[in-house]
């Protein structure tokens, strides 16, 4: 066959003709499409190849890709062969069955793909695949656990039973993928009391682990009058957790919400134990600045200061998305400044700049003192710039911030996981995270 009819499909107007004629070709273009998809040099994309063997049909073209995924040395030709090799469609199904047994785990993890692309593929597809949640390759096992959560809460009574009377390789998966589907109420008594049980076990060791989600919003009261705190901001339902569970959750929590419902990620935070003489109170329902949250968030941080003297709320973006602070002391808000590159930040400024804004700029060359209004623009912009990231360094230097403490942070107490009444009154979403 002509090399020059499939290097054509990496030319765009010759694309449609040579697809056309190699599919008229059928199986004898076959193993020279799978040579061309084994090279990873190969100036051809994998999609205009996979597309004309998709054409061809898994009959003539499937056989030759699985021997090719299978003796691939390189990672760039498994990823172009397996691309192909998963995408024939539910047509293939019964031969992705059969390549779930192979001895090569990318071959088995690709057809668990084609699994996936197939779509709903329905009861046939739960049952190939269940087997493998004990595959001994932890991404064979991962690609299967992702499969199958897809097909959503009609495979929690199969899992149940896994939890109940195995096979043992596989339990540990199916309790994930139940905590992933319907959180708590998806496990039975015995599971959540295990979990309980494992949480007490680590808790006498547990030491404090620095917090970096991408979105940081939280709370800083002084002392360590947890549960005083907690019924000032009406938290209920608090629950021990470790320092990793804790800031898993708010993690999980702060990618989760969004305009589609707003009261996603703010149902529960993290209340910590007392750190280095300051309570924590870590999640996105802690947010200083944003438009839901915000107004709550002066007026609780105002009342906190009349109890305890002082209380704090931050903001600190770590992928580069801003910061805000608020500072009140006894009763009376001091600061609260926002740099998230929003129009309207400079509308939520209020009081004087502190100290340590005052600090920051003498650092940069700039007055200690001004005005936004009539500053110079460069030193505004440069200002700006350092605000954007000056959250969690302004923190540390009032009290403690979470991004900043470890295990050798002094800490009386257990952390825990305490509703809001966004929580009591919504619920909290499903979910698996790291103990």
């Amino acid at each position: 066959m002509d090399r020059d009819l499939v290097r054509d499909l990496g030319v765009p107007d010759r694309r449609e003709a040579a697809a056309d004629a190699l599919v008229a070709l059928g199986s004898d273009a076959v193993e020279r499409l799978v040579r061309e998809l084994a090279q990873e040099d190969s100036p051809v994309d994998w999609r205009p190849i996979a597309a004309v063997m998709g054409r061809i049909g898994e009959a003539d073209a499937f056989d030759s890709l699985l021997r090719a995924l299978a003796s691939a040395s390189s990672e760039s030709s498994r990823k172009r062969l397996g691309f192909a090799f998963s995408g024939f469609g539910a047509a293939a199904i019964d031969r992705y069955t059969t390549a779930l047994s192979h001895p090569v785990p990318h071959v088995r993890r690709m057809a668990v793909r084609g699994f996936q692309r197939c779509g709903d593929a329905g009861t046939s597809a739960v049952s190939a695949l269940l087997p493998l949640l004990g595959d001994p390759d932890r991404e064979v096992a991962q690609q299967v656990q992702d499969a199958l959560i897809l097909q959503g809460e009609h495979v929690v009574p199969l899992l149940r039973r896994i939890r109940e009377l195995g096979p043992g390789r596989q339990r540990a998966r199916a309790l994930t993928m139940l905590a992933e589907l319907g959180g708590e109420p998806a496990l039975s008594r015995s599971d959540v009391a295990a979990i309980e049980r494992l949480i007490r076990v680590k808790l006498p060791d547990d030491r404090p682990e620095g917090m970096w989600a991408c979105w940081n919003h939280w709370m800083a009261v002084p002392g360590g009058d947890q549960a005083g705190i907690m019924d000032a901001l009406g938290l209920v339902d608090p629950r021990p957790v470790t320092f990793a569970l804790g800031n898993d959750i708010v993690d999980t929590d702060s990618h989760g919400f969004g305009p589609e419902d707003p009261y996603d990620g703010y149902e529960r935070v993290f209340v910590t134990p007392e750190l280095d003489g300051w309570t924590l109170v870590l999640g996105a329902w802690c947010d200083p600045c944003g438009e839901e949250r915000g107004p709550d968030v002066l007026r609780l941080c105002t009342e906190l200061s009349v109890r305890y003297g002082r209380a704090h709320a931050y903001y600190y973006g770590g992928q580069g998305d801003g910061s805000a602070w608020i500072v009140a002391e006894h009763g009376s808000v001091v600061r609260r400044y926002c740099e998230t590159g929003e129009a309207d930040d400079e509308l939520l400024t209020l009081g004087e700049p502190l100290p340590f804004e005052r600090a920051r700029r003498v650092e940069l060359g700039l007055t200690p003192e001004w005005d936004a209004a009539q500053e110079d623009q460069d030193a505004e912009d440069e200002w700006r710039w350092a605000a954007h990231d000056m959250a969690a360094d302004l923190a540390h230097s009032y009290g403690v911030s979470p991004l900043h403490i470890g295990p050798g942070t002094p800490s009386q107490g257990t952390g825990v996981i305490a509703l809001t009444p966004y929580g009591l009154a919504h619920g909290v979403p499903a979910g698996a995270y790291r103990i």
